[in-house]
């Protein structure tokens, strides 16, 4: 069997060349599948253990109480025997990373042209792992992780959010967790929730089906 799907890709490949393929779609399937080839490698090791990926601002000053809400979870996350995954950056992210440590973090890092980089508890570490595309990145993050923690952030938490609610509802990933954190005082997640309950469901775009996958926030 795995000399079968080993000899898939070689196939697909092969066809990919005899069908004329444009350039620049042939470097994406090849960019795309070394960056699968190389995450799996980097995770490997650690597959019997599980991970919490946290979502959040990048932008989140180190200062700010919700940045010690993140440090203080990443913390209690290793404290149950969790690693902690994110995406790299600084914030939010870079500060569940400071309380889990570096040896219990993982950083899937997004090479972009303004922003990101790694924060200084995963920067040069051999789990963190740079992608090119988001789709790979996002694929990893469903694949590896065992639960997922959201704090309040901008475009790329809410989508984050929203793919896990999506993969979940199709059935496309598996259930796990879905927890929404926030400090007690925060308005954030409760603006969300209000747009989520009270205007979609009269649209018909929403069921009460689709409420049961919805995570409440956690303070």
């Amino acid at each position: 069997q795995s000399a079968r799907l080993i000899e898939g890709p070689s196939v697909t490949a092969l066809k990919a060349a005899r069908e004329n393929m444009v350039t620049a779609y042939l470097k994406l399937m090849n960019r795309a599948l070394k960056e699968l080839r190389y995450a799996a490698k980097i995770f490997s090791p650690y597959r019997d253990r599980r991970k919490v990926v946290v979502f959040g601002s990048a932008r989140t000053a180190a200062t700010e109480p919700e940045a010690q809400l993140a440090e203080e979870f990443g913390r209690q996350m290793v404290a149950h025997d969790y690693m902690v995954l994110t995406g790299g950056g600084d914030g939010i992210m870079g500060a569940a990373q400071r309380g889990a440590g570096r040896e219990n973090s993982f950083g899937l890092n997004i090479r972009l042209p303004f922003e990101q980089r790694a924060n200084e508890v995963i920067h040069g570490d051999q789990k963190l792992i740079n992608f090119n595309y988001f789709f790979t990145r996002k694929l990893n993050f469903v694949k590896e992780t065992h639960a997922y923690a959201l704090f309040t952030g901008g475009f790329g938490t809410m989508d984050e959010g929203f793919e896990a609610l999506t993969l979940t509802q199709t059935r496309k990933a598996l259930i796990i967790p879905i927890v929404l954190l926030a400090l007690p005082e925060g308005s954030h997640w409760d603006t969300v929730m209000r747009f989520l309950t009270h205007p979609l469901p009269q649209t018909g775009l929403l069921t009460s089906v689709h409420f049961n996958l919805l995570p409440l926030p956690q303070t």
